[in-house]
């Protein structure tokens, strides 16, 4: 499988495998530490994510985006935090979705106003019907995350497709 960088920035970057899914990985390093969110295996994106520096735990933000996480845990030998109601950070957790079958949670950085959804928002064609940039994932459009627009999010990064930099909400009409 090949794979390529997304989203980058001087705190982080995204990863995405040459995929029909386009599951989208991300490095953030918050105040020396690194934290990688719904994680697929990627030595390069390891690598560098080790660059920026020291690992802190990997973040699984949707119950079934088990994706590699627990492994790149064991590899960098840090925590594996799954649908997480807090972190050892200077990050929030935001509840997106709380059902049986769908529980998710967003990473939401106010210092920097970036916000990390793993699947209530996405980029890809079926998250994105009418040329929006970003839209809400199909079977949440009856009832969409409102919360996460009165963050105010001036970068999303999304767990299928590339991140939106500018404009964020606008884009999205949620």
């Amino acid at each position: 499988m090949t794979f390529r960088f997304c989203d980058e920035s001087e705190y982080g970057f995204g990863w995405i495998p040459d995929e029909r899914l386009v599951r989208t990985s991300h490095a953030l390093a918050v105040e020396g530490r690194v934290w990688l969110i719904d994680a697929v295996l990627w030595p390069d994106a390891l690598d560098r994510a080790r660059e920026l520096g020291e690992p802190a735990g990997v973040i699984q933000l949707l119950d079934r985006h088990e994706r590699d996480c627990a492994e790149v845990a064991a590899q960098l030998a840090v925590p594996h935090l799954r649908v997480p109601d807090r972190v050892d950070a200077a990050l929030e957790i935001v509840r997106v979705v709380d059902m049986p079958f769908w529980r998710e949670r967003a990473l939401w950085w106010p210092e920097r106003r970036v916000l990390v959804v793993a699947d209530a928002l996405g980029t890809v064609g079926y998250f994105t019907w009418g040329g929006k940039r970003i839209g809400v994932h199909p079977l949440l459009r009856l009832r969409p995350p409102r919360k996460l627009t009165r963050l105010g999010a001036h970068v999303i990064y999304v767990g299928h497709g590339e991140g939106v930099t500018t404009g964020a909400f606008a884009a999205s009409g949620t």
